[in-house]
Parts: C-alpha cells; structure tokens; sequence
C-alpha cells in the first residue's frame, strides 16, 4: 500500500520561523508577527483570531511582497529532492497548514501533491477575512482523512511531519510521525525524531519504500 506523507510547514519545512513572520519582514512588521506567534502558541488566542489579526495587519500586502518572503524564507534543504522521492514510489505528498493558503498553495509548484492552509482572501486583500477559515490542530485530522480518501490510502498508511502542538492530534491518529525540529509539544508522541537543516535526513528515517 502507498504511504500519504503529511508535511507541516511552520517550524517543520521552514527552519525556526512561520509563513506569517517571513511575510510580515517583507513589510517591516517581524516583531508584530512574532508577537501573534508566541499569543496563539501560548494558547492566549485562537486561530480565527489569529487568522483576523494577521490580515489587519498585512493591509498594504502585494504578490510581490508574498514572492519575495517565499523565496528568502529559510527552508529545509532538499524539500523537492524528498517529494520527487516519494512521488517515483508512487506514494502521496501534502502540506497541511495553519498559515495562509496563498503562501502553503505555492508548494504545489515544488511537487506536492496536495496543499492546504487557512482560507485568505487573494492578495492584495480586497474582500474581508471570513475568520472560520482558518485551520486548526483538529482540521489537520480532517485534511488528512479528506486526503486519505482522495489517494485511495487509510490513517494507517500515513506518516506525519510536524513540530509544535498544533500537529499534536495529527501525530496521535497515524501510526508514524517525525518530530522535526520539534518543541516540547511533541515530546514523546513521536515515532522518530530529526533535528537539522535537511529534509531528506528526516525523510529517510521513515524509510523507503523501493
């Protein structure tokens, strides 16, 4: 049976940062960004709130601020080589997201299968921020078993990357998990456990399937 990889972005593909920190530096806004991060981590807000908070403050958001934050954000390193990886042994790779899906959605271009992230509107903003669509720790389950069924796979095929709480009830329904660059959220909920710069060093801890 193919295996469905689930990929987090936040901390996990990108190296001690968040989608909404990089985007927020293109701005001169890091700070205000960080801020919110440590608030929704601390568990002093949710994600709508979150989510409302972050579109106030991106008001003078433009593509080009959003390409040049993708291109300059401190990724792992071989993240196209381990998804060209999977997709040769006919297995399935995801993203799935709290931070904003016009940010997550450009990974589609580097092979992902699938990408999924809270519900913005397109950018720059002309339309409100509709706040229930923003993801959560629990609606990564429900992506997953979206996805699952989409690929013709189950929970027990799947094997999720993550790094903080937020990928706390993903990790505690598949049978297989990485810790990557992981806080203490994920501390013995993991299967294995990466700290480094390099995705396919965690991806191979997994093992391959050819």
């Amino acid at each position: 049976m193919a295996r469905l990889h689930l990929f987090d972005l936040d901390g996990t593909l990108l190296h001690r940062t968040t989608a909404p920190v990089e985007i927020s530096r293109q701005l001169g806004l890091e700070m205000e960004a960080v801020a919110l991060d440590l608030a929704i981590a601390q568990g002093r807000i949710g994600p709508p709130e979150y989510a409302a908070q972050v579109y106030e403050l991106w008001s003078g958001l433009t593509e080009a601020h959003v390409d040049a934050a993708f291109t300059a954000a401190p990724w792992l390193a071989r993240v196209r080589e381990v998804w060209a990886e999977i997709r040769s042994a006919g297995e399935y790779c995801a993203v799935v997201s709290l931070s904003p899906s016009f940010f997550v959605e450009r990974l589609l271009d580097w092979g992902a299968h699938a990408a999924h992230g809270s519900r913005f509107p397109a950018v720059p903003f002309a339309e409100p921020l509709d706040p229930s669509g923003a993801l959560s720790a629990a609606a990564k389950v429900t992506i997953a078993d979206r996805l699952c069924a989409e690929f013709g796979v189950t929970r027990a095929d799947c094997v999720a990357y993550g790094d903080s709480s937020s990928d706390k009830e993903l990790f505690a329904v598949v049978p297989t998990s990485v810790a990557v660059n992981a806080d203490a959220h994920l501390a013995g909920l993991a299967t294995h456990s990466y700290t480094g710069r390099d995705l396919w060093d965690a991806y191979e801890l997994v093992g391959r399937t050819r």
